[in-house]
């Protein structure tokens, strides 16, 4: 489901307005019925298999709890990674070795899988007992906020705040979802127009076109997915349900570490859990840390999609990291707090960052390693000139307006907000709405990007 489809921005206040009026003992039913409606407006031949992967995870989950021997529950295990990992693999991967038998890409794959594995891991290792009430289970691995693309949240967060009963709603959700869909629809879809236009054709681009569309791409990916995340958030506070945060202002990073601690945590936290951990993390050498990073990072690359070019995108990163850990003495534990110091640590990381990016985005490698020979090409005052007005005057306007407000907006609800506050959340408001209905008039809604992982 894409939040800014005309469904669910109709029908998400009628299922909020029935949820606080059911009583709380049948408020699973509903929003189980929700989350699967919702996911079949989008995406109706995927139920089976969401369906299969639910079914599959519960019942390997129960076959842990009451297998008496420890070879009985890595056989239980091993089922349902085979499931969660044979399934991801089959309709991602597929295509590698047969372009003959194109697969469609079921929505959220990436996402709910994680959470089904990672919930059955936790049982394995007795961190949990398994959830016995197939409705509340299903519910866990299908809430519609947070099913399509993250946060993968732990059955230990979420679980409980399903089962309460004493759920309040969270008024904070609602400058959540202005929030978030002012990313989207006012910064994140204005920016993807001249993206798009350089990524497309990279042998024609001149160095000043590639460098802003570099930087806007970097808005583009963080305002869309971030906005996704913060609508999500803001869904389930007014359901009264609290999601993890996935993002934490990544771009004010001062390094690639404390990037990667910003920047979607949720799958951090996966990888570092389930992945880093049990290589054995970096308890086991220098050698075996390196390749334990580099193993995580190949591996995130590989999850965005079955390309090159993303296995690219993640070995950079594994290899800056590894390279800042080498240069940084103690850690970085000692860094110098001049602002000249700190200025140059974030421009440093938020270089690394968007070089990255190039791969990412490309449609290739060979078009990313083109893209980057255009840099120093081409550098003029006409050619910034043409380059900047080839934007046009209205995204441009769009896109101060919509970063004006949101740094205007705070962070979160306050019991006295200030004048300020109010006048900037009710103008994004608007502002918003007409987006919105712009987008229903010309059909250019955009789905979020990392609907296609």
């Amino acid at each position: 489901m894409n939040f800014t489809a005309p469904a669910f921005v109709l029908l998400f206040p009628i299922v909020l307005a029935l949820h606080w009026m059911l009583p709380p003992s049948r408020r699973w039913v509903l929003l189980l019925a929700a989350s699967l409606g919702f996911y079949a407006v989008g995406s109706p031949q995927a139920l089976p298999l969401l369906a299969g992967i639910t079914l599959g995870t519960y019942a390997a989950a129960l076959g842990i709890a009451k297998s008496k021997t420890q070879t009985a529950k890595k056989l239980w295990l091993t089922c349902a990674a085979v499931l969660c990992i044979g399934c991801l693999c089959l309709f991602k991967y597929a295509g590698i070795f047969r372009t003959d038998v194109p697969l469609l890409l079921p929505a959220g794959i990436s996402f709910y899988t994680f959470q089904t594995l990672s919930y059955v891991i936790d049982i394995y290792r007795g961190r949990l007992m398994p959830e016995r009430h197939p409705g509340y289970y299903a519910l866990f691995v299908s809430f519609f906020p947070q099913l399509v693309a993250g946060p993968i949240e732990r059955s230990t967060a979420l679980l409980p705040q399903l089962h309460a009963q004493e759920r309040r709603m969270d008024s904070s959700g609602w400058l959540w979802m202005v929030r978030g869909f002012a990313k989207k629809l006012l910064l994140a879809d204005t920016a993807a127009v001249f993206v798009d236009s350089v990524y497309a054709s990279p042998a024609d681009a001149s160095g000043p076109a590639v460098l802003l569309a570099t930087l806007l791409f970097a808005g583009q990916i963080y305002w869309d997915f971030s906005g996704y995340s913060d609508i999500a958030v803001g869904a389930s506070a007014l359901l009264g349900v609290r999601l993890s945060r996935n993002f934490d202002h990544p771009y004010r990073a001062d390094s690639l570490r404390d990037f990667w601690r910003r920047w979607h945590i949720s799958l951090t936290r996966w990888f570092t859990d389930y992945v880093y951990i049990p290589l054995g993390g970096s308890r086991r050498g220098t050698v075996r840390l390196a390749v334990n990073t580099m193993v995580v990072f190949l591996l995130s690359g590989l999850w965005h999609g079955a390309a090159l070019h993303f296995v690219v995108w993640g070995g950079v990163h594994g290899a800056l990291l590894l390279l800042e850990k080498a240069l940084t003495p103690c850690g970085g534990k000692h860094k110098a707090r001049t602002w000249t110091a700190v200025c140059l640590r974030h421009a440093y990381t938020f270089s690394l960052v968007c070089i990255a990016w190039v791969f990412f985005r490309a449609a290739s490698v060979s078009d990313a390693l083109l893209l980057l020979s255009r840099l120093p090409v081409d550098w003029s005052l006409s050619t910034l000139h043409t380059t900047l007005l080839s934007i046009g005057i209205q995204p441009v306007a769009e896109l101060v307006l919509g970063a004006l407000c949101l740094h205007l907006l705070p962070e979160t609800s306050s019991a006295a907000p200030s004048p300020r506050s109010v006048l900037a959340f009710c103008l994004l408001a608007l502002t918003v709405v007409a987006a919105w209905f712009s987008t229903l008039h010309t059909g250019t809604t955009n789905a979020f990007i990392y609907f296609q992982f």
